[in-house]
């Protein structure tokens, strides 16, 4: 599994769960955005396409990106999003990082690393994902009817209407 995370070192690294994943030898990092690998797919807020099981070969064969920047810095024209063509988001779930707990869809780059395994049916890559912190355990536990649900949806449509009867029934 190609685990790719561009950092832009706008964090604090002993804090920073991107660092934790390359030092953890999870993930690879890379600082400059032409390195951002070919068909693999983009974490990316500002998609219209949801993350979804249709994204399991590509996730297998070309692997995921993580962007760990500052995202109240990013827009939706930003250049990273211009550099390949499979962005996803993730649909709505709650952080569990000591930093954000509690605070919907405001991932670390772990968490939405390990819900994109999740939700593609790669369930115990992204608990192993998780397993580096002491409190990554939560973020499975905290989100696991809606990650459930996600990974059991058939396209990337069926993942955005489960969040929506979700957010409509919360």
């Amino acid at each position: 599994m190609k685990i790719n995370i561009f950092h832009a070192n706008e964090c604090d690294k002993k804090r920073c769960t991107a660092v934790k994943l390359e030092k953890t030898k999870r993930a690879k990092m890379f600082y400059h955005l032409n390195q951002i690998p070919r068909g693999a797919i983009v974490l990316n807020p500002f998609s219209v396409k949801a993350v979804s099981i249709e994204d399991k070969k590509m996730v297998l064969s070309k692997g995921i990106v993580g962007l760990d920047c500052s995202w109240n810095k990013v827009s939706s024209s930003s250049t990273f999003f211009n550099l390949t063509k499979y962005h996803r988001a993730l649909p709505f779930l709650i952080a569990a990082s000591p930093v954000n707990y509690g605070k919907s869809s405001t991932l670390s780059t772990a968490e939405a690393i390990s819900a994109t395994l999740y939700i593609t049916g790669f369930k115990n890559e992204a608990k192993d994902i998780m397993s580096v912190f002491k409190w990554g355990h939560t973020f499975i536990e905290l989100n696991y009817e809606l990650l459930e649900e996600y990974s059991g949806a058939s396209s990337s449509a069926e993942v955005v209407s489960i969040q929506n009867d979700f957010l409509k029934n919360k």
